[in-house]
Protein backbone atom coordinates (compact mmCIF):
# COMPACT_ATOMS: atom_id res chain seq x y z
CA UNK A 1 0.00 0.00 0.00
CA UNK A 2 1.19 3.05 -1.15
CA UNK A 3 0.51 6.83 -0.42
CA UNK A 4 0.74 10.22 -3.08
CA UNK A 5 2.84 12.51 -1.11
CA UNK A 6 3.06 16.19 -2.66
CA UNK A 7 5.53 18.02 -1.33
CA UNK A 8 4.54 22.88 -2.49
CA UNK A 9 6.97 25.06 -1.86
CA UNK A 10 8.82 28.87 -2.33
CA UNK A 11 10.46 27.03 -5.68
CA UNK A 12 9.29 24.23 -6.64
CA UNK A 13 6.72 21.46 -6.08
CA UNK A 14 7.68 17.64 -5.91
CA UNK A 15 5.74 14.49 -5.70
CA UNK A 16 6.69 10.74 -5.41
CA UNK A 17 4.50 7.78 -3.57
CA UNK A 18 5.77 6.92 -0.31
CA UNK A 19 5.51 3.33 0.72
CA UNK A 20 4.18 1.89 4.50
CA UNK A 21 8.02 1.99 5.59
CA UNK A 22 8.50 5.56 5.01
CA UNK A 23 10.54 4.52 1.57
CA UNK A 24 9.88 6.43 -1.57
CA UNK A 25 9.29 4.43 -4.86
CA UNK A 26 12.58 6.31 -6.45
CA UNK A 27 10.78 6.12 -10.15
CA UNK A 28 7.38 7.62 -9.08
CA UNK A 29 9.96 10.95 -7.75
CA UNK A 30 10.00 14.16 -9.97
CA UNK A 31 9.76 17.89 -9.18
CA UNK A 32 8.79 21.14 -11.25
CA UNK A 33 9.15 25.13 -10.60
CA UNK A 34 6.91 26.90 -8.74
CA UNK A 35 8.55 30.42 -7.39
CA UNK A 36 7.34 34.12 -6.69
CA UNK A 37 7.16 34.80 -10.79
CA UNK A 38 4.53 31.83 -11.44
CA UNK A 39 1.34 32.32 -12.08
CA UNK A 40 -1.44 30.57 -11.05
CA UNK A 41 -2.04 28.60 -14.28
CA UNK A 42 1.57 27.93 -14.42
CA UNK A 43 1.63 26.63 -10.87
CA UNK A 44 -1.18 24.37 -11.40
CA UNK A 45 0.91 22.91 -14.32
CA UNK A 46 3.37 22.30 -12.30
CA UNK A 47 1.46 20.59 -9.57
CA UNK A 48 -0.55 18.35 -12.23
CA UNK A 49 2.39 17.36 -13.90
CA UNK A 50 4.15 15.70 -10.86
CA UNK A 51 0.98 14.14 -9.07
CA UNK A 52 0.23 12.46 -12.61
CA UNK A 53 4.02 11.27 -13.15
CA UNK A 54 3.90 9.83 -9.38
CA UNK A 55 0.66 7.97 -10.18
CA UNK A 56 2.03 6.89 -13.80
CA UNK A 57 4.95 4.98 -11.82
CA UNK A 58 1.93 2.68 -9.42
CA UNK A 59 1.49 -0.18 -11.60
CA UNK A 60 0.16 -2.95 -10.53
CA UNK A 61 3.04 -3.80 -7.78
CA UNK A 62 1.21 -0.61 -5.33
CA UNK A 63 -2.68 0.25 -4.28
CA UNK A 64 -3.13 3.51 -3.52
CA UNK A 65 -4.78 4.57 -0.01
CA UNK A 66 -4.31 8.04 0.18
CA UNK A 67 -2.81 10.81 -0.85
CA UNK A 68 -1.38 14.03 1.46
CA UNK A 69 0.29 17.23 0.61
CA UNK A 70 2.62 19.64 2.37
CA UNK A 71 2.43 23.29 1.63
CA UNK A 72 4.05 26.37 2.59
CA UNK A 73 2.07 28.19 5.16
CA UNK A 74 -0.27 29.94 6.11
CA UNK A 75 -2.97 27.65 5.06
CA UNK A 76 -6.84 27.20 5.56
CA UNK A 77 -6.80 23.74 7.05
CA UNK A 78 -10.80 22.94 7.08
CA UNK A 79 -11.30 23.96 3.72
CA UNK A 80 -8.13 23.16 2.67
CA UNK A 81 -6.51 26.55 1.18
CA UNK A 82 -2.84 27.96 0.98
CA UNK A 83 -1.07 31.09 0.80
CA UNK A 84 2.01 30.46 0.61
CA UNK A 85 3.67 33.39 1.34
CA UNK A 86 6.66 33.40 -1.11
CA UNK A 87 3.90 32.36 -3.99
CA UNK A 88 1.82 35.41 -4.41
CA UNK A 89 -0.34 33.81 -7.26
CA UNK A 90 -1.54 31.86 -4.68
CA UNK A 91 -4.01 33.48 -2.16
CA UNK A 92 -7.07 31.01 -0.22
CA UNK A 93 -6.06 28.89 -3.32
CA UNK A 94 -7.80 25.57 -3.54
CA UNK A 95 -4.77 23.07 -3.46
CA UNK A 96 -6.21 20.44 -2.24
CA UNK A 97 -8.89 20.14 -4.21
CA UNK A 98 -6.82 20.58 -7.42
CA UNK A 99 -4.58 17.77 -6.01
CA UNK A 100 -7.89 15.61 -5.46
CA UNK A 101 -9.50 16.69 -9.30
CA UNK A 102 -5.91 15.10 -10.39
CA UNK A 103 -5.44 12.15 -8.58
CA UNK A 104 -8.97 10.82 -8.81
CA UNK A 105 -8.36 11.15 -12.98
CA UNK A 106 -6.67 7.46 -11.84
CA UNK A 107 -8.20 6.93 -8.54
CA UNK A 108 -11.87 7.90 -8.16
CA UNK A 109 -12.70 8.38 -4.51
CA UNK A 110 -9.42 8.51 -2.88
CA UNK A 111 -9.04 10.77 0.08
CA UNK A 112 -7.20 13.83 -0.14
CA UNK A 113 -5.64 15.74 3.15
CA UNK A 114 -3.28 18.62 3.12
CA UNK A 115 -1.32 20.35 6.17
CA UNK A 116 1.13 22.65 6.26
CA UNK A 117 5.00 21.56 5.19
CA UNK A 118 6.22 22.04 8.71
CA UNK A 119 3.50 19.49 10.10
CA UNK A 120 4.53 17.00 7.06
CA UNK A 121 8.40 17.04 7.90
CA UNK A 122 7.60 16.97 12.03
CA UNK A 123 5.42 13.60 11.32
CA UNK A 124 8.20 12.64 8.95
CA UNK A 125 11.02 12.69 11.78
CA UNK A 126 8.95 10.97 14.28
CA UNK A 127 8.12 8.25 12.30
CA UNK A 128 11.53 7.19 10.28
CA UNK A 129 13.98 10.11 10.93
CA UNK A 130 15.99 11.85 13.90
CA UNK A 131 12.85 11.64 16.33
CA UNK A 132 12.11 8.30 16.27
CA UNK A 133 11.08 7.69 19.64
CA UNK A 134 10.48 11.34 21.09
CA UNK A 135 7.32 12.56 21.61
CA UNK A 136 8.10 16.24 22.73
CA UNK A 137 10.10 17.85 18.96
CA UNK A 138 9.44 20.39 16.58
CA UNK A 139 10.33 19.69 13.11
CA UNK A 140 11.92 23.05 11.31
CA UNK A 141 12.99 23.49 7.65
CA UNK A 142 15.09 26.56 6.80
CA UNK A 143 15.44 27.21 3.08
CA UNK A 144 13.66 29.88 0.82
CA UNK A 145 11.23 30.35 4.56
CA UNK A 146 11.47 29.02 7.53
CA UNK A 147 8.62 26.71 8.82
CA UNK A 148 8.34 23.94 11.49
CA UNK A 149 5.60 21.55 12.99
CA UNK A 150 4.91 20.22 16.48
CA UNK A 151 4.96 17.01 18.00
CA UNK A 152 3.40 17.47 21.68
CA UNK A 153 2.59 14.18 24.28
CA UNK A 154 3.13 12.35 21.24
CA UNK A 155 0.49 13.96 18.95
CA UNK A 156 0.32 16.53 16.09
CA UNK A 157 -0.17 19.78 17.44
CA UNK A 158 -1.87 21.71 14.11
CA UNK A 159 -4.13 24.19 15.67
CA UNK A 160 -8.11 25.38 14.32
CA UNK A 161 -6.45 26.77 11.24
CA UNK A 162 -3.69 24.67 10.40
CA UNK A 163 -0.89 26.63 11.20
CA UNK A 164 0.64 25.56 14.74
CA UNK A 165 4.10 25.78 14.40
CA UNK A 166 4.67 28.48 12.21
CA UNK A 167 8.38 29.86 13.78
CA UNK A 168 9.30 31.94 10.90
CA UNK A 169 7.00 34.42 11.76
CA UNK A 170 8.44 34.09 15.67
CA UNK A 171 9.52 37.47 16.44
CA UNK A 172 13.57 37.59 17.59
CA UNK A 173 15.52 40.01 19.47
CA UNK A 174 18.45 42.40 18.73
CA UNK A 175 17.98 41.25 14.64
CA UNK A 176 16.75 43.28 12.22
CA UNK A 177 16.12 41.49 8.96
CA UNK A 178 14.48 43.04 5.31
CA UNK A 179 11.24 44.47 5.81
CA UNK A 180 8.91 41.66 4.44
CA UNK A 181 5.85 40.34 5.68
CA UNK A 182 5.44 43.57 8.16
CA UNK A 183 7.69 42.83 10.60
CA UNK A 184 11.58 43.18 9.82
CA UNK A 185 12.35 40.94 13.35
CA UNK A 186 10.30 38.25 12.05
CA UNK A 187 12.55 35.06 11.84
CA UNK A 188 12.14 34.39 8.31
CA UNK A 189 12.76 37.95 7.42
CA UNK A 190 16.46 37.44 9.00
CA UNK A 191 17.07 33.61 8.70
CA UNK A 192 15.99 31.94 5.87
CA UNK A 193 18.10 31.67 2.93
CA UNK A 194 17.70 34.33 0.66
CA UNK A 195 17.48 36.80 3.40
CA UNK A 196 20.74 35.96 4.84
CA UNK A 197 22.11 36.54 1.15
CA UNK A 198 20.49 39.61 0.89
CA UNK A 199 21.99 40.91 4.18
CA UNK A 200 25.33 39.22 3.27
CA UNK A 201 24.95 41.38 -0.03
CA UNK A 202 24.71 44.41 1.87
CA UNK A 203 27.21 43.88 3.32
CA UNK A 204 29.92 43.82 0.17
CA UNK A 205 29.11 40.13 -0.42
CA UNK A 206 29.19 39.97 -4.40
CA UNK A 207 27.32 35.97 -4.32
CA UNK A 208 23.76 35.34 -5.05
CA UNK A 209 22.73 32.37 -3.64
CA UNK A 210 23.10 30.25 -0.49
CA UNK A 211 25.31 27.78 -2.43
CA UNK A 212 27.31 31.04 -3.17
CA UNK A 213 27.51 32.17 0.43
CA UNK A 214 28.40 28.54 1.66
CA UNK A 215 31.21 28.39 -0.57
CA UNK A 216 32.76 31.69 0.31
CA UNK A 217 32.09 30.60 4.07
CA UNK A 218 33.85 26.83 3.47
CA UNK A 219 36.90 29.25 1.62
CA UNK A 220 36.85 31.70 4.73
CA UNK A 221 34.95 34.68 3.71
CA UNK A 222 34.45 37.04 6.86
CA UNK A 223 30.79 38.20 5.36
CA UNK A 224 29.79 34.61 4.65
CA UNK A 225 30.81 33.98 8.60
CA UNK A 226 29.25 37.06 10.17
CA UNK A 227 25.98 35.97 7.82
CA UNK A 228 25.87 32.35 9.37
CA UNK A 229 26.49 33.27 13.03
CA UNK A 230 23.66 36.24 12.92
CA UNK A 231 21.23 33.44 11.02
CA UNK A 232 22.07 31.16 13.37
CA UNK A 233 21.76 33.06 16.59
CA UNK A 234 17.99 33.93 15.23
CA UNK A 235 17.43 30.69 14.90
CA UNK A 236 18.90 29.38 18.46
CA UNK A 237 16.61 32.01 20.06
CA UNK A 238 13.60 31.27 18.37
CA UNK A 239 13.84 27.88 19.53
CA UNK A 240 14.64 28.41 22.94
CA UNK A 241 11.47 30.63 22.96
CA UNK A 242 9.87 27.48 21.26
CA UNK A 243 10.86 25.13 23.95
CA UNK A 244 10.39 27.76 27.19
CA UNK A 245 6.61 27.65 25.92
CA UNK A 246 6.46 23.63 24.89
CA UNK A 247 9.30 22.10 26.85
CA UNK A 248 10.31 20.16 23.80
CA UNK A 249 13.05 17.55 23.66
CA UNK A 250 14.27 17.86 20.35
CA UNK A 251 14.45 20.26 16.94
CA UNK A 252 14.98 18.91 13.97
CA UNK A 253 16.20 20.98 11.16
CA UNK A 254 15.91 20.26 7.49
CA UNK A 255 15.60 22.43 4.28
CA UNK A 256 18.18 23.74 2.05
CA UNK A 257 19.77 26.47 3.94
CA UNK A 258 19.98 24.44 6.78
CA UNK A 259 22.89 22.75 4.72
CA UNK A 260 24.88 25.60 4.12
CA UNK A 261 27.49 24.52 6.86
CA UNK A 262 27.59 22.42 10.07
CA UNK A 263 28.55 25.31 11.90
CA UNK A 264 25.67 26.72 11.63
CA UNK A 265 24.19 24.20 14.20
CA UNK A 266 26.93 24.83 16.52
CA UNK A 267 26.21 28.49 16.06
CA UNK A 268 22.20 27.76 17.04
CA UNK A 269 23.04 25.93 20.10
CA UNK A 270 25.29 28.23 21.40
CA UNK A 271 22.43 30.77 21.17
CA UNK A 272 20.46 28.16 22.60
CA UNK A 273 22.95 27.25 25.72
CA UNK A 274 22.73 31.31 26.23
CA UNK A 275 19.24 30.70 27.75
CA UNK A 276 18.47 31.02 32.11
CA UNK A 277 16.59 27.86 31.99
CA UNK A 278 18.02 24.47 32.28
CA UNK A 279 14.93 22.91 30.85
CA UNK A 280 15.83 25.33 28.01
CA UNK A 281 19.50 24.53 26.95
CA UNK A 282 18.34 20.70 27.99
CA UNK A 283 16.92 20.21 24.33
CA UNK A 284 18.78 18.70 21.69
CA UNK A 285 19.20 20.10 18.46
CA UNK A 286 19.92 17.87 15.08
CA UNK A 287 19.68 17.91 11.43
CA UNK A 288 17.19 16.23 9.75
CA UNK A 289 17.57 12.41 9.68
CA UNK A 290 16.06 12.30 5.98
CA UNK A 291 18.04 14.83 3.48
CA UNK A 292 15.92 15.92 0.60
CA UNK A 293 13.43 13.22 1.01
CA UNK A 294 12.00 14.53 4.56
CA UNK A 295 8.87 16.76 3.56
CA UNK A 296 7.85 13.92 0.83
CA UNK A 297 8.00 11.26 2.83
CA UNK A 298 5.99 13.84 5.68
CA UNK A 299 3.38 14.15 3.40
CA UNK A 300 3.12 10.52 2.97
CA UNK A 301 2.93 9.95 6.56
CA UNK A 302 -0.36 12.26 6.26
CA UNK A 303 -2.17 9.01 5.05
CA UNK A 304 0.40 6.53 6.75
CA UNK A 305 0.41 8.28 10.50
CA UNK A 306 -2.67 9.77 10.01
CA UNK A 307 -3.85 8.77 13.64
CA UNK A 308 -1.32 11.41 15.11
CA UNK A 309 -3.06 13.75 13.69
CA UNK A 310 -6.19 15.74 15.03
Amino acid sequence: MVALAVDFGGTKVEAALVDSDGALIAASRSRQPTGRAATSEQLETSVGAVVRQALAALGRDHSLIGAGVGCAGPIERARGLVSPLNVPAWRGYPLRDFVASVVHEAAPGVPVSLEMDGVAITLAEHWVGAGQGIDNLMGMVISTGIGAGLIVGGRVVTGPTGNAGHIGHVEVAGVTGEDTFGSVSSLEAVASGPHTVAWARAQGFTGATGEDLAAAYAAGDEIARRAIVRTGTAVGQAIASATALLDLELVAIGGGFSQSTPDLFDVIRQSVAQHHFAFVRKVRIVPSGLSGAGPLVGAGALVHRAELVP
